[in-house]
């Protein structure tokens, strides 16, 4: 698409965030005292330097957070950049209605604002400036105080906690007995295998491979004519009963042949009752119901572990 030139566009909302979400950051948490002196702060992805000489930064706030009005006014706020080990933080500080600050480490900074105790970095910044961008409010702040780590941050990206650590668990894990699929979407619709017997189940393999690795996701999805691309890391269940180590991608099919083994459902017209096994009806059902808010969460361990991704 070119430059407008000043005509007015309409997007198509949804979609439109997606794309945007195709670009990975990092999760902050944004922090202020108000008036009164009671903490406040907000979950943000939308952080970026500004400048060195002087050091600036900026994070925007949404102007329907039940905070905007404090931060609009305030003269100085802190920026927490969370680490890998603070996913509940994320969704702690983007949940409505909870005592944000009850549960989490913090102690003032030099200027009084919140610094989060376990944060890969953070910096504490005076109000430089404030402008109006649309339905936010882009805060410019001169960074006056900071501190780092070497913590592992906290991604995020396509709706999804990208967790670094989490790639290096299942390299750890290779030596165990594996199946390895992915959740495609074609079109807004989910992507499903009929088996033999009359059951469905996800695409999967022994390992994800390669193409000329028979017995493969990548070989099986390749025999399929399936043509896709690969997200990120959704779920590692580790199945003691089998003693199995399932792992599960999201992806995109971008070319879906005709064939009847290949049957696609929108998220909530899978048949569940048909899936072939307890682990994909649990993984199925908990990837549906989030597709349909697009806020996706990433799974990883046996019974617990859920770690939700929510923004403010």
């Amino acid at each position: 698409m070119g430059e407008t030139d000043g005509m007015n566009v309409s997007f198509d909302i949804r979609d439109f965030r997606q794309a945007l979400g195709s670009f990975l950051t990092g999760v902050t948490v944004v922090t202020t005292v108000d008036g009164g002196g009671m903490p406040i702060g907000f979950t943000a992805n939308s952080f970026t330097s500004v400048s060195l000489e002087p050091p600036l930064v900026l994070v925007c706030i949404d102007k329907r957070s039940s905070s905007a009005d404090v931060f609009e006014n305030t003269e100085h706020f802190a920026v927490n950049i969370l680490s890998d080990a603070q996913r509940d933080v994320s969704s702690t500080f983007a949940a409505r209605g909870v005592d944000r600050f009850a549960a989490v480490g913090w102690q003032a900074g030099d200027l009084g604002d919140p610094i989060l105790e376990g944060s890969a970095a953070w910096f504490e910044c005076c109000m430089h400036d404030r402008v109006d961008a649309g339905d936010h409010i882009i805060l410019i702040g001169r960074v006056n105080s900071y501190k780092h780590s070497t913590k592992t941050p906290l991604g995020y990206c396509r709706g999804t906690y990208i967790s670094f650590q989490l790639e290096q668990d299942v390299i750890a894990w290779r030596n165990r007995r594996t199946r390895v699929g992915v959740l495609l979407e074609s079109e807004g619709h989910i992507l499903l295998l009929a088996t033999k017997g009359g059951k469905l189940t996800l695409p999967c393999g022994r390992a994800l491979g390669s193409a000329s690795e028979p017995e493969t996701l990548h070989s099986n999805l390749s025999a399929l004519g399936i043509v896709y691309d690969l997200d990120f890391l959704y779920s590692v269940y580790e199945e003691d009963k089998t003693d199995t180590l399932h792992v599960f991608y999201r992806g995109m099919a971008k070319a879906v042949p005709s064939r009847p083994d290949i049957l696609c459902f929108a998220p909530e017209d899978i048949p569940i009752e048909k899936l072939q096994d307890e682990t994909i009806r649990k993984l199925v059902r908990r990837y549906a119901k989030e597709r349909l808010q697009l806020r996706y969460s990433v799974y990883a361990g046996k019974e617990t572990g859920i770690y939700k991704s929510v923004n403010e």
